[in-house]
């Protein structure tokens, strides 16, 4: 079994009228079930370098009738990428993206800079390449690596999530 957004998303802990950050969203899987949890009061920035995936989640978001996310075309590989504001958000995901990220340490400095202090990131990536439908073995970033990456970032390590035979999922506490 894949990674489940839904499963993932209940064990990270949303909650109605949050700010949510997804970071290189792709298609929104994420960003569209975190939208139905946090409710009218709260607000998803569904964020994406990949301009034919935003449309798809707009697109998705409207026959879903969720008005709650903000599409957002930016480059998290860069400071100020998301197009966030400072210390925005209670809540960001991260998920299956830093396989595909040149430059991670940016992508959890960006995460840093947009999360409220005692904001929560969600980490999700790929543990193995499975079949060939993962990452190219060479792209894993692994668990250990992942959690030292937010770590060296000043970081706090708050538990484990069970994110799917082939995925691993932390969350970290700013």
């Amino acid at each position: 079994m894949f990674s489940d957004p839904i499963k993932n998303i209940e064990q990270f802990g949303v909650d109605p009228g949050m700010k949510v950050a997804d970071l290189g969203s792709g298609a929104g899987f994420y960003s569209l079930e975190a939208a139905k949890i946090i409710g009218g009061s709260g607000k998803v920035y569904a964020v994406d370098v990949q301009q034919e995936l935003l449309v798809k989640l707009k697109n998705e978001a409207r026959q879903q009738s969720i008005t709650n996310i903000e599409i957002l075309w930016g480059d998290i590989d860069e400071m100020g990428g998301s197009r966030i504001q400072d210390s925005a958000v209670e809540r960001v995901i991260i998920a299956n993206v830093l396989f595909q990220t040149d430059d991670k340490e940016t992508v959890v400095k960006e995460a840093n800079r947009i999360l409220k202090p005692e904001g929560m990131i969600l980490l999700v990536d790929w543990s193995d390449s499975f079949g060939g439908l993962g990452p190219q073995p060479s792209r894993i970033i692994s668990e250990e690596q992942g959690r030292a990456l937010f770590e060296n970032q000043g970081f706090e390590f708050v538990r484990d999530i069970q994110a799917g035979a082939h995925h691993y999922g932390m969350v970290f506490k700013k």
